[in-house]
């Protein structure tokens, strides 16, 4: 866990003594930014007031951060206001959903988290640092840490898939990247994990529905990323919207100061999502706005986004004695600490620099990364025949409503971004090839809906063509929040454009876009290459054109598991055992659908590259290891083709027999391998107990004694184990 920022600063205990109360609420007031408002329609109902007003509230000393503004000149008047017209001159805290992306977008967090490699998540994160502080923001809400198991919840694209241990990973590597390696840096840009928590398991996949989960999977599935990134050094954390088990995440005593200040010994800040305590009444759980209030702060949420209800009823709650005067100024301190933490207190325009915001030399070095996360986060899915990587002088037509389309390129939750420097796949392709006359492009259809004369253009341009490059998905709307879906698939006018250029023969690539795993269906599910392209960022049309070209050989592996139709949803590879397991001696009862075995079409892991990758035998370097020793895992990997090839060599295991049922499988290591043609390399995996641990059936956390089986596989469907037993103490 990280270290309390500085509880013990002078000035914030000075602070502390001098405030009146509506002062010391005031503190824990998180307000829309109308001030330098930059996308007002994100929360329209937060609108109501203009400038001038959240001026003058923060001058009364009762505004503690105010959100999703943006500009350093206009950020130096809001402080100028705090700091020189407030009684106490306290700074406010300058606040934004900055997700994925600045002004440079880069690919959505679940496509990034495709690439399975954290370290890119800390440049990119340290990217958007860099951009958004010059801009005048101190703190971001993310990032989205939900582990995300049913692919109907919208939410998905946000965060990392549905492992854990993948999670953890790139928690973690977002925070740090955020953050940077001193808080009080003109470009540090305080991190705040989100949604606390198990937001990513609502019902059916609902978004902000209810969520009836297991202890045992709440604590081993759910609350690891969030440990990771306080871990990481994060401050502050967001609550969640829905209730856990009955209780609402943004009034649940057990989890806000149970688990993260008891367990954790969290020393920062918990702040609400938008409105969060405002929604307790409608949860049934609080009785009105007064009783909302007293019990999302008694449980342990420290300041309150936009419902106003802290200013509203936190000081009649103090005086009656309902509210104990030392939480208030607890939380108080939390707040006024943090903001010391990051440099506020010593600087208080800290970020806050119009020439800084100017200056633009970083943007060459920051498109120059965002092409490179776009590339490493494609998916090839297939690859019949070899079609790909194509041919420079193919003629090819560019089909699809993605084909020429700017206004899905960023995915969700992308406030900032400078649609000028969006790159199309027209664009990027037409780039790519020496001359731009093979390349035809028709639309074919609009998003949601035919268009006249498109599909016979389409066929047409498929049949004058020597391949297809057909550009279809979701739009970028139907991922995000409040975008839950109950069938995954592909709008229908697509699927029959898909279908119509299919059955002309013309060989097609399917480049698919999509904030989630889908259930692909017919001519997009056969065709002879697939290549999973998220929603990318500033740079899709190029980072595209380097793969289908060959210019860069993909390398991304499946962060979810692509199912063969909605219905299996949720699906997750790491599901529990059975006692009717899934296998070819047992016909029919046993666990599967009618229509469908218990599989996925595509597995967690599951990826291709241009070149042939073997695995040999994965091999244990002793068949016992002791209580509090360890076990190598070790297998040979050789690329058996004529490309470099980068490969993501994965380590699972299985736990045989334990007090709770175990997953089938589990990630417990991963590591990329740039491989030379030829060239066969030995990796080394090492296994503690401490990793074989979970929470066991009488709610302790640790390993039991027992045989494992290990793998040391290219994905979670795929390889021979080997066995080893972890003896007891």
């Amino acid at each position: 866990m990280p270290s309390d920022p500085k509880p013990t600063d002078a000035r914030v205990e000075s602070l502390l003594a001098r405030m009146t109360l509506e002062e010391k609420v005031g503190q824990l007031g998180v307000f829309a930014d109308m001030v330098r408002p930059f996308a007002p329609d994100v929360n329209p109902d937060a609108n109501v007031h203009n400038a001038a007003e959240v001026l003058e509230q923060v001058r009364a000393g009762g505004v503690g951060a105010l959100f999703n503004g943006v500009g350093a000149a206009q950020g130096l008047e809001i402080q100028r206001v705090a700091v020189e017209e407030s009684r106490l001159g306290i700074p406010v805290l300058l606040a934004a959903d900055v997700i994925h992306g600045m002004r440079t977008v880069f690919p959505i967090p679940l496509g990034e988290a495709a690439s399975f490699e954290p370290a890119l998540a800390e440049r990119t994160a340290r990217a958007t640092a860099v951009e958004a502080t010059a801009a005048g923001i101190h703190w971001t809400y993310a990032p989205a840490v939900d582990i995300a198991r049913d692919q109907r919840w919208g939410r998905g694209a946000e965060g990392a898939g549905e492992d854990t241990f993948l999670g953890c990973a790139f928690a973690a590597a977002r925070v740090r990247g955020f953050q940077g390696q001193d808080l009080r840096a003109a470009d540090s840009l305080l991190a705040t994990p989100k949604h606390f928590v198990g937001y990513g398991a609502v019902a059916a996949g609902m978004d902000y529905n209810y969520v009836e989960i297991a202890e045992g999977t709440l604590r081993d599935v759910h609350l690891p990323p969030f440990e990771a990134a306080l871990d990481a050094g994060a401050l502050a954390v967001m609550t969640a919207f829905n209730d856990i088990n009955g209780v609402p995440a943004s009034a649940n005593h057990a989890l806000l100061t149970g688990v993260l200040r008891e367990q954790w010994r969290f020393p920062g800040v918990v702040v609400s999502d938008y409105t969060a305590d405002m929604e307790l009444v409608a949860h049934g759980y609080a009785e009105d706005d007064r009783d909302a209030t007293r019990r999302a702060f008694l449980a342990g949420m420290d300041m309150s986004m936009q419902s106003g209800f802290y200013a509203a009823h936190l000081p009649a709650l103090v005086e009656s004695g309902e509210v104990p005067m030392a939480a208030l100024d607890a939380a108080v301190r939390r707040v006024l600490s943090l903001k010391a933490a990051i440099g506020l207190l010593d600087d208080p325009y800290r970020s806050l620099d119009p020439a800084r915001e100017a200056d633009t030399s970083h943007l060459a070095a920051h498109e120059a990364l965002a092409r490179d996360a776009a590339r490493r986060s494609i998916v090839l899915l297939r690859n019949e025949g070899e079609l790909l990587p194509l041919r420079r002088d193919a003629r090819i037509a560019l089909v699809g409503p993605f084909a020429r389309d700017t206004d899905n390129i960023e995915g969700c939750w992308t406030l900032f971004g400078d649609k000028s420097r969006y790159v199309t796949l027209e664009s990027g392709i037409r780039a790519a090839l020496p001359d731009d006359a093979v390349l035809e492009v028709v639309d074919g259809c609009a998003l949601e809906a035919p268009m006249e004369g498109g599909i016979e253009a389409a066929v047409a341009a498929a049949r004058r063509a020597g391949v297809v490059l057909l550009a279809v998905g979701e739009p970028q709307r139907y991922s995000g929040e409040a975008q839950s879906r109950t069938r995954i698939v592909l709008p229908p006018a697509q699927q029959a454009l898909a279908e119509a250029v299919a059955a002309t023969g013309t060989p097609v690539v399917v480049l698919l876009r999509n904030g989630r795993a889908l259930a692909l269906e017919g001519a997009v599910r056969d065709a002879q290459a697939i290549l999973v392209t998220w929603f990318l960022g500033s740079q899709t049309g190029h980072a595209v054109a380097d793969v289908v070209f060959g210019d860069y050989s993909p390398s991304g592996r499946l962060p979810v598991s692509f199912p063969h139709d909605s219905g299996q949803q949720p699906f997750f590879y790491n599901h529990p055992r059975t006692g009717r397991p899934e296998t070819p001696a047992m016909s029919e009862f046993k666990a599967r659908w009618r229509e469908y075995p218990n599989t996925a079409l595509y597995p967690f892991g599951h990826g291709l590259g241009y070149s042939r990758i073997e695995y040999g035998a994965t091999c244990v370097d002793a068949p016992a290891m002791a209580w509090d020793g360890r076990v190598v895992v070790r297998a040979t990997v050789r690329n058996a083709g004529d490309r470099v090839a980068e490969e993501v060599v994965q380590l699972y295991v299985h736990d045989r027999v334990g007090s709770r049922v175990r997953p089938v499988r589990e990630l417990k290591g991963f590591r990329k391998l740039r491989l030379q043609p030829g060239e066969a390399r030995e990796v080394v995996f090492e296994l503690s107990r401490a990793q074989l641990a979970f929470t066991c059936a009488d709610g302790s956390r640790g390993a039991e004694p027992g045989t494992f089986d290990v793998w040391i596989a290219p994905s979670s469907a795929t390889g021979e184990p080997a066995r080893f037993e972890l003896l007891p103490p």
